[in-house]
């Protein structure tokens, strides 16, 4: 039952695989029409508050007529004890404006001289009227008719009027509630007896008022496709701008694992993506040296241990078809190419062991410059014997430094077969050491041959030889100074190159001197 179950189970789906195209394409559509559509609602918020504050001057100004009568009204009875009492208040402002409609266009007579209010052209706004002021004096000529308004707008107006005393106190029409009114004042003999309130239409108030919003809207929407289709399009240029260097450095990092290590990226942009492009360029390039010099390595590594093999194969040959005898001396060239490939062998591992970082070195308090003096002196023989001076400069002040002496000995020898090889019969080596910035520089110089400019920055370089076609038995395999560095740097320490006042090559071993403990 449980391998059924398994059997049964659904395997699990594998990721869905959006490119980056796409997914640059999305954000940067989703973040414009983001900016759009908050840049429209932002516009339609503000061309709406100002378009209430403009509908609702309108509305002030129709209140001109309706003013005149509270005045007159006022005047007559010194007071508001005109107004009705209890709940007929709310609907005495509808009241009024009804009765005025009905005896519109008689004479109205009134109590004082009131300002005449001018004709308002329907399609143009209206500009706020001024207040009313009723005193003594003529009579003045009959109040105009104010212009007709569309069906339900003084329905709908009436029942957002307010009147209110001159301390802001309720009298009658709509009750305030929270919501802040627009205020026309009401006044007699240059004295305000109180105000008009008019709440804020949620709907537009006039035939202008509708056509100027539905004209808004569609010039809304039609804003809003245009942010679509200009975000679409900037959209698709930002992800092209961006998707075909990210195409470029896939199909390289492809190209890269496969082997193909000639591979480049153009890197003109100024960008990161300028900077991914040098960065990618500069591994390949280390890449292709790293793959040329580990070809050159193994080539290098073959020939070397072919031919002490080859030399021993040869004298074995020799023996057994009877050719050579095995004599003292042909067992001393055997014994002779035997300890050269056991040298090669054992440089290589060492060289080996340091590349992973297995190198061990056991670092102690030793003197350098005593251990180079005794080292050389152990060559002094063969020195004499390839007619070279061996000179040795004056001790330094201090030669006290951590390092495994065993290492620092191969390191010495290396050097000292280095000079007692390449040198000319009849020059000179010498051996100095100096302090500086709390280090022991111990310089080694010899007498020509000198080396090429060329050559002193590879001599480090495993199976580098400065004459290719040095033979063997006056060269070496290549590998002596390459160690040598390896070596020193495991403990601390630099191996330099440059030319001898001699003639020749000048070799400088630096490594850290060792702190006196303070008290």
């Amino acid at each position: 039952m449980l391998m059924a179950y398994h059997a049964l189970s659904p395997l699990p789906c594998p990721p869905v695989k959006i490119a980056i195209g796409h997914r640059l394409f999305a954000s940067v559509l989703l973040a414009m029409l983001t900016v759009a559509a908050a840049a429209v609602l932002l516009l339609r918020q503000n061309v709406l508050g100002s378009f209430g504050d403009y509908a609702v001057a309108i509305e002030l100004d129709r209140l001109n007529e309706l003013s005149g009568a509270v005045a007159r009204q006022y005047s007559q009875h010194g007071d508001w004890t005109f107004l009705p009492s209890g709940d007929d208040r709310r609907d005495w402002i509808g009241g009024e404006l009804t009765r005025l409609q009905s005896v519109r266009g008689k004479p109205v007579p009134p109590v004082g001289p009131v300002r005449p209010v001018p004709p308002v052209d329907p399609a143009a706004p209206a500009a706020p009227a001024a207040p009313l002021h009723t005193r003594a004096g003529p009579p003045m000529p009959p109040l105009p008719p104010p212009p007709p308004a569309p069906p339900g707008v003084i329905a709908d107006l009436h029942t957002r009027i307010t009147l209110l005393d001159a301390n802001g106190g309720y009298l009658a029409g709509r009750l305030p509630g929270n919501l802040p009114l627009a205020r026309r004042a009401i006044t007699v003999d240059d004295r305000t007896i109180g105000y008009f309130g008019v709440a804020r239409s949620a709907r537009p108030s006039d035939a202008m008022a509708f056509a100027f919003l539905d004209q808004l809207q569609r010039s809304l929407w039609l804003i809003g496709g245009l942010a679509l289709l200009l975000s679409a399009l900037a959209a698709i240029a930002l992800a092209r701008h961006f998707r075909r260097p990210i195409d470029r450095l896939a199909r390289g990092a492809g190209a890269l694992a496969a082997g193909d290590y000639a591979v480049r990226l153009p890197a003109q942009r100024s960008d990161e993506l300028g900077d991914l492009a040098r960065h990618f360029n500069a591994l390949a390039e280390r890449l292709d040296q790293a793959e040329a010099a580990r070809r050159q390595w193994v080539a290098d590594t073959s020939h070397e241990l072919r031919t002490p093999l080859a030399v021993l194969r040869a004298q074995l040959e020799a023996i057994q078809d009877g050719v050579r005898q095995a004599t003292p001396n042909t067992v001393d060239a055997m014994v002779l190419q035997v300890h050269a490939l056991t040298k090669l062998i054992d440089e290589l591992y060492a060289l080996a062991r340091a590349d992973v970082g297995e190198l061990a070195c056991q670092r102690v308090p030793l003197d350098l410059w005593e251990l180079a003096t005794a080292e050389a002196q152990a060559f002094g023989a063969r020195f004499q014997a390839a007619n070279l001076t061996f000179k040795t400069a004056p001790a330094p002040a201090q030669s006290q430094v951590l390092g495994d002496p065993d290492r620092l000995r191969q390191v010495l020898a290396n050097l000292f077969e280095n000079s007692l090889r390449y040198t000319a019969p009849g020059g000179a080596v010498r051996l100095s050491a100096q302090v500086h910035d709390g280090q022991l520089h111990l310089t080694l110089d010899d007498s020509a041959p000198g080396v090429p400019d060329a050559a002193l920055a590879r001599l480090a370089e495993r199976f580098y030889r400065v004459d290719a076609s040095r033979s063997r038995a006056h060269g070496g395999a290549g590998l002596g100074l390459a160690l040598s560095r390896r070596l020193l740097a495991a403990q601390g320490g630099a191996l330099a190159f440059a030319h001898s006042p001699l003639g020749g090559l000048r070799v400088t071993v630096s490594l850290p001197l060792q702190k006196k403990d303070t008290p």
